[in-house]
């Protein structure tokens, strides 16, 4: 299968001008390792972003630089990009590309997963506290709680597959969330759903019982 969920232009303009959380950038970086597409899109930012940068005045802000750098983008026209496929997990083909691999420090059977409400969780350090990185595992079939953001909520699935109000999920499909999406992930019957989820604020659960046990949980 295609992968189906793909960053938009804004999000990659971002991660090429280095402004978004380290967090949010390891989700993009990781997503452009697993889908061709999206390389080809980033690629062509990178050429576009050198070439306004070879033509606009020393005096020009960054701010100014980058406006005239997406409204390029905007109106320039995408090369045609190969179907992007999805991965395995089978055989020595890890779950977990870089650079993700190298922020956890292994690939996923080595892991040590902590137990949360209907998932377990692996916190990946990063060093600017602007957003919390961690690996989740949803057992096969099983939902995690309902709720929604308090801001940017970046999931990445990595093996296996999820579907919620927005669709269904499988490697390589990565979802952005904020306070308008009410959601609940259910993992889907046939394995295991691994994914990398970013947050820059803590969720906002709709279980009482999840939410007296979240400042434990770190979610």
């Amino acid at each position: 299968m295609s992968i189906v969920h793909h960053l938009e232009e804004d999000v990659l303009l971002d991660h090429a001008a280095g402004t978004l959380a380290e967090g949010f950038s390891l989700a993009v970086a990781t997503h452009l390792a697993i889908c061709p597409e999206c390389r080809e899109r980033y690629a062509m930012i990178e050429g576009a972003g050198g070439e306004l940068l070879d033509t606009i005045e020393p005096a020009s802000g960054q701010d100014g630089g980058w406006q005239a750098l997406r409204a390029r983008i905007s109106n320039a026209s995408l090369p045609a990009a190969k179907p992007a496929r999805r991965g395995t997990s089978g055989g020595s083909a890890p779950v977990l590309p870089e650079p993700l691999r190298s922020y956890v420090g292994s690939d996923v059977d080595a892991i040590r997963w902590k137990s949360m409400p209907g998932a377990a969780q692996f916190i990946i350090p990063t060093r600017d506290g602007r957003a919390v990185a961690r690996l989740l595992r949803i057992p096969a079939g099983k939902p995690v709680p309902e709720h929604t953001h308090r801001g940017m909520e970046m999931t990445l699935v990595l093996s296996g597959a999820f579907a919620d109000e927005d669709g269904t999920f499988a490697r390589g499909d990565i979802e952005i969330a904020d306070g308008s999406l009410t959601h609940q992930p259910v993992a889907t019957n046939d394995a295991d759903c691994i994914c990398l989820a970013v947050t820059e604020a803590p969720l906002k659960f709709k279980s009482w019982i999840v939410r007296l046990f979240q400042p434990m949980l770190g979610i």
